[in-house]
């Protein structure tokens, strides 16, 4: 009973920002739990070697499409439902955040963080969840059931100096997960679930600059600063997230909605004292 309550067999999960380090991971595991997968992002290149790599653990399904461009999403919509016929998950892991709308010291200050930069950061983390599920959201709502999945972060409960843009929007994420989980069980279908995580520190590719230094490979202060405040000790793995992932997308957490689930170590719990 338990091993079946996690069993994602026959289900169709997308995933935008798919080739993204934690997408990547999250991908495998979905993979690994038996689901079908369509994996989306911008680069073909990478988009080319994921499905190459997941290919070996099942079926997958590799579209390039931009999460700002919702004409795109619905193209691709359509490819998904050509093929599969329905969507069960939706996963918005398209994120990140830019070198130019990051405050640093003796660089940028708030004042000089151009507006273009600003506006870039927070469309990707806010308006690319919510394109991708009106886009996606619409099916789930035609077909009475889905699972839509977040990806916040640790700044969206307490903004992190240096990231403006990006953790004002990750704010909204966790506003957004709420409605959007009212909205489609209340006017669709009580059985669409809309839930999100917010990941702790796990080195990406947007944020390992300000957390490693590059020519020495050490913990920048900033990185220190955040192992300090970790009552585990350590940066995440993106495998940490796959766990959490599988149980908010799987019968497994059938009657939890509207939640947001912190993967962090400790981090939010720890107040330095």
């Amino acid at each position: 009973m338990t091993t079946k309550l996690f069993d994602l067999s026959g289900k169709i999960a997308v995933v935008t920002g798919a080739t993204g380090v934690l997408c990547r991971a999250i991908c495998h595991g979905l993979a690994d739990g038996g689901a079908t997968l369509v994996v989306i992002a911008r680069n073909q290149d990478k988009i080319d070697t994921l499905v190459q790599e997941l290919s070996q653990k099942g079926t997958v399904r590799g579209i390039s499409a931009d999460v700002l461009d919702k004409t795109a999403l619905q193209a691709a919509t359509k490819e998904i439902m050509d093929t599969f016929g329905r969507i069960d998950i939706l996963i918005n892991g398209a994120g990140g955040n830019r070198a130019d709308a990051t405050s640093m010291p003796g660089e940028r200050t708030f004042f000089d963080l151009p507006q273009e930069a600003l506006q870039w950061v927070f469309n990707l983390n806010l308006m690319g969840s919510v394109l991708a599920s009106q886009v996606f959201g619409e099916v789930m709502s035609q077909q009475k059931s889905g699972i839509i999945l977040n990806i916040s972060s640790m700044a969206s409960y307490q903004p992190m100096t240096r990231v403006v843009a990006y953790a004002a929007a990750k704010a909204a994420i966790n506003n957004f997960t709420h409605w959007l989980a009212v909205y489609m069980a209340k006017e669709h279908h009580p059985t669409i679930r809309v839930n999100a995580i917010a990941p702790g520190f796990f080195l990406g590719e947007q944020n390992r600059y300000l957390l490693i230094n590059q020519e020495t490979g050490q913990l920048t202060q900033r990185g220190q600063q955040i192992i300090d405040h970790t009552p585990m000790n350590r940066f995440g793995d993106a495998e940490d997230l796959i766990g959490t992932v599988i149980w908010l997308v799987s019968d497994a957490s059938r009657f939890v909605t509207g939640i947001v689930v912190p993967v962090d170590g400790g981090f939010m719990a720890y107040k330095g004292v």
